[in-house]
């Protein structure tokens, strides 16, 4: 090994509102040495996801914020390069929340090994990843959709809804999926499939949801909120479910936007017509894990479900990332290529 210095990515300051490049600050340590029962792993690629901005305010939530002058967090698929760990070798490719930078020390808590003939190593950030698992437990734990039902999903070009849409149709449903961008709506329709995909940049989204949608919605699977939420509401059909997974209309809101009262509707809809409306964190569904990797390995194997990358390279652009990320200016899962990536070539 001869790189000597660890690159970080540390919270200089939490955001308000909208985060930009100053609440972040690149720094560099010496490349720490792994002590008994520890090993040192370099980072080969970092994911970038929309929770990490609840990591970067201190406001209550599920999980620790990270602190000031921290180093930021994030999943890594990392090379292990030096070992004292009895089950962990050098030149292991493993996945774990090791952080946003060049190098880490790991006791293996939390990591796990990647298998890289499975599908390609960066993908144990994505489908084969947080992201697709988030996409299956959602989709079929709590929606339960059923085949000939109406499955609508927001952010439907990103990590999480390109997966839910695809997973859906296998299952038989009609799927409508919402997105930005014509292009983001455009694969979405015709490389993913969807039955329909809507912009939610449209001022008649609505109406043309209810077109998209005529004979209502039963499963809706939320990453979004806002505008998006308020479309579905009304065509919600009885007994539909809401898988909630993300709210990022939201994230960056310094307050509460001055509109009606939606709470007694909002209510009046979950009596009326019965919906089961079900917020849930992923970390409480590792029991899922062995049976989704291998569904998914399967649906990846022969070609069922396809995936789409937006990479950019150097650690240096992981604050951009996440700004893009949160803005929706991304395509595809987000990935920082920090290292060179041995299994390539």
């Amino acid at each position: 090994m001869t790189e000597t210095m660890n690159r970080q990515v540390l919270l200089a300051s939490r955001p308000v509102g909208e985060p930009t490049s100053d609440n972040f600050r690149l720094a560099e340590t010496p490349i720490p040495e792994p002590g008994p029962g520890e090993f040192l792993a370099r980072t080969i690629y970092l994911s970038i996801d929309p929770y990490m901005r609840g990591r970067m305010s201190d406001a209550k939530s599920y999980a620790e914020p990270v602190a000031l002058d921290g180093v930021m967090t994030g999943g890594t698929v990392s090379e292990v390069v030096a070992s004292n760990h009895p089950e962990f070798a050098a030149g292991d490719i493993v996945f774990g929340y090791l952080g946003w930078q060049s190098h880490a020390v790991s006791d293996g808590t939390g990591v796990t090994k990647v298998d890289p003939t499975v599908a390609p190593i960066s993908t144990a950030l994505g489908v084969m990843g947080m992201p697709g698992l988030t996409a299956y437990v959602g989709l079929l734990d709590i929606g339960q959709p059923k085949e000939g039902e109406t499955v609508v999903v927001a952010a439907a070009s990103g990590a999480v809804g390109s997966m839910v849409g695809q997973i859906a149709k296998l299952k038989g449903c009609r799927v409508v999926g919402i997105a930005g961008a014509a292009e983001k709506c455009a694969f979405v329709r015709d490389e993913l499939c969807f039955d329909a995909c809507l912009s939610h940049r449209s001022d008649n989204l609505p109406a043309e949801l209810a077109a998209a949608c005529p004979d209502g919605i039963d499963v809706y699977y939320e990453n979004v909120g806002g505008k998006v939420f308020d479309a579905v509401l009304p065509l919600m059909n009885v007994g539909g479910r809401i898988p909630v997974c993300g709210l990022v209309a939201n994230y960056n809101l310094t307050e509460l936007p001055i509109d009606p009262d939606r709470i007694p509707p909002l209510m009046r809809s979950i009596l009326v017509n019965r919906l089961k409306i079900q917020g849930f964190i992923i970390f409480d569904h590792a029991h899922r894990r062995a049976a989704f990797e291998a569904e998914m390995g399967r649906w990846l194997k022969d070609g069922t479900v396809k995936y789409r990358e937006d990479s950019v390279q150097g650690l240096e652009k992981a604050p951009e990332a996440l700004i893009s990320v949160l803005a929706g200016r991304n395509f595809g899962k987000m990935v920082v290529q920090v290292g060179d990536d041995p299994t390539e070539g």
